[in-house]
This record gives structure tokens, C-alpha cells and sequence, in this order.
């Protein structure tokens, strides 16, 4: 790991490009049986022994993704890494190697490289993974992160967004609109403390919202728990931008229609909580807000028992025939078209 103990701030200029990424490397440790060769040629070399190699690229733009106002820079480091795992784990496959790229503008020194990728590295240890290479450059519009993660799969274990079948079961890990409405609660904080910066942040019992929005997991330990059930999703997708968003992927992808129960929706209290505070449905929240990083997927009705029990999975409803088009059942019974109003990184802001 870096070492932290030097207060003073160390300009990037002064190190330069090669001396900045043999500065990285030394920091970096491999495990993954799977990486031949990391960081220090001109590319990695790995061996995953006749699997099916997975790859997944994600960018995080300043000011687009983050907001470093309330962005811790550790934080944002290990999020990059999450965010881009649970791609793989969307897949059904297991993740062993990320790249980390990053562009920087001269207000950043070297301490803050460090923050970056040492909450980077804090995500590779905790997943198994390793950083096998990258890119710096300079950057005139502030912070870019790009990270692609690298993984493995046995071919017929594969899933992909286009197999659910008529009659399917639609279901998702954990809960959802956490991370959004902790994005609110920042949001809000963010524009007081603009408006006044001796006000204090006031986030006092919302730790679990404010972590979901800020410190991500991606749900390896679902794929986990599909094999130790053996257990093959029929379609999965990993929920970035909404759940209503996700939901119309792979019914489109799988040419199928759904019907969603509302009251089937997992939620956090605290995010329910949060929600009435804030004057927004928790529903909404859930079909829209994005940035869950759970796992949505289909399995076949004779697979319902290996599930029915388990605490952190939820069957939310179940799929249709295309023409029966995709809609949700609210808790009053009424039939409500799902429609993605999620995030959409081309929108132009207010």
C-alpha cells in the first residue's frame, strides 16, 4: 500500500507519467492464479485454462458520474472497481482482473492519486482481483476514471440478458433505492453547505443509505450462491440504471413481456423513510433511481424452492408473452405501463 505519512503535497509534473505509474506499481500485489504477467510491459498476460473470457469497460466522468464536493476520492476508487465487477457477476461469471485508468488536471498532486487507488486496491483485496495495468494522462476537464474488469466463466454457465422464458419468475438480491436516496440526502447537504459552508453536513442516522450511494458491493456472493444451489439464472442483468430500466432490457432482449408487483419491491426502511422525508414514492425510487448494483434475474418455476427462502432474494413477478407488453401491478391492483426514467448519461442537466 502507499505510504501516507508524507503531509506535504507532491506535484505530478515533477514525477511525470513513467515515474507516476512505477509509483502505482509498487503498490500493487497479484494473486489470481489466472495473471501470468501484471503491470510493467506492454500488456498483461493471462491463462484462464479453456474458460470463456468476460470483459466489461465502464467511464466515470467529473461532474457527469461524481461530485467531488461529497465525494470521498478512496470512496470513488473503490466504487470504480464495483461498479465494474458487477458487470461480470451479472454474467454469471467470476472477476479476476481490472485495468485502472485515470486522466487528472493539474489540481490533483500525487497524495490524491494515492486516495484514488488505494481505495481501488481495498476493492481488488476484497474480491479477489488483481490490477494488471492502465493508463495516466493529463486531463484539462477535471477527474476521468475508466476501468475494465476482466473475468471467466464455463461457456454453458454463461447468462445473458436474452434467455427468459414465458412463465419465468423475475427476481432481484437485496434492496432497492438505497443508493439514490442517499444520493438525495447528499445532494441536499451539498446545496446547504453552498449556500452556508458553516453548517455542518447533517447525516446523522442515514449511514446506510449515504454507504449505498457512496461504497457500492457488487454481489459476487450471489453468483456464489447460484452454484453452491446449482442454480443457472435463465437471464440476469446487474441493476446500474433503475430497476423499471433493467426490466425492459431483458424483456426486449428476450422478447418476452412482464407483469412487476409492486408490493413485491424490496425496500429499506431507512430508504422508505427517506423517501416520504423527501417527498418521493420509494417506488419511484427503486424503478428509477439506479446505482443499486444488485443483481436482477429469471429463473425457471421448478427452480422457486431453492429460492423461496432465502433472505436476500425477492421474486418481484414474472414474465409474459411479448404481446402482453411489460406492466406493473400496483398495491391497489391497477395495471401501470413500466417505463424507463432512469439515468441516461446524455441527458443535458437543468
Amino acid at each position: 500500500m502507499f505510504d501516507f505519512d508524507n503531509t506535504e503535497r507532491t506535484n505530478l509534473e515533477e514525477m511525470g507519467e513513467f515515474g507516476l505509474i512505477d509509483y502505482i506499481s509498487k503498490a500493487v500485489e497479484l494473486t489470481e492464479k489466472s495473471t501470468i504477467k501484471g503491470i510493467g510491459d506492454d500488456a498483461a498476460v493471462l491463462d484462464f485454462e479453456g474458460k470463456k473470457t468476460l470483459i466489461s469497460t465502464d467511464l466515470l466522468l467529473e461532474g457527469i458520474h461524481f461530485d467531488l464536493r461529497y465525494v470521498p476520492l478512496k470512496h470513488l476508487g473503490y466504487k470504480a472497481v464495483q461498479v465494474n465487477l458487477s458487470d461480470i457477476y451479472a454474467m454469471n461469471g467470476i472477476a479476476s482482473q481490472i485495468t485502472f485508468s485515470i486522466g487528472l488536471s493539474s489540481k490533483f498532486p500525487l497524495e490524491a492519486v494515492e486516495e484514488i487507488y488505494q481505495g481501488a486496491l481495498i476493492a481488488c483485496k476484497k474480491y479477489n482481483v488483481d490490477l494488471v495495468g492502465g493508463d495516466t494522462s493529463a486531463s484539462a476537464q477535471g477527474l476521468v476514471i475508466s476501468v475494465t474488469s476482466i473475468g471467466y466463466a464455463d461457456e454453458d454457465k454463461i447468462v445473458y440478458r436474452s434467455g427468459a422464458k414465458e412463465g419465468d419468475l423475475l427476481c432481484v438480491s437485496g434492496d432497492l433505492g438505497a443508493a439514490y436516496m442517499g444520493l438525495q440526502l447528499l445532494e441536499r447537504e451539498k446545496d446547504i453547505y453552498l449556500e452556508n459552508p458553516n453548517v455542518q453536513p447533517d447525516l446523522e442516522g442515514k449511514d446506510y443509505i449515504v454507504e449505498r450511494q457512496l461504497k457500492p458491493e457488487a454481489r459476487k456472493d450471489i453468483v456464489e450462491l447460484f452454484a453452491k444451489l446449482d442454480l443457472l439464472p435463465t437471464a440476469m442483468m446487474d441493476i446500474s440504471d433503475g430497476l423499471a430500466s433493467e426490466i425492459l432490457h431483458i424483456c426486449k432482449q428476450s422478447d418476452k413481456g412482464c407483469r412487476l408487483y409492486e408490493e413485491k419491491v424490496p425496500l429499506d426502511q431507512m430508504t422508505y423513510d427517506t423517501g416520504r422525508e423527501f417527498g418521493i414514492d420509494p417506488t419511484v425510487a427503486a424503478l428509477n433511481g439506479g446505482e443499486d448494483y444488485e443483481l436482477l434475474f429469471t429463473i425457471a418455476q421448478s427452480d422457486h424452492d431453492k429460492i423461496k427462502n432465502l433472505p436476500d432474494i425477492s421474486i418481484i413477478g414474472y414474465m409474459t408473452a411479448a404481446s402482453e407488453g411489460c406492466e406493473m401491478i400496483s398495491k391497489s391492483g391497477n395495471l401501470y405501463p413500466i417505463m424507463a426514467q432512469g439515468w441516461n448519461a446524455f441527458k443535458k442537466k437543468d
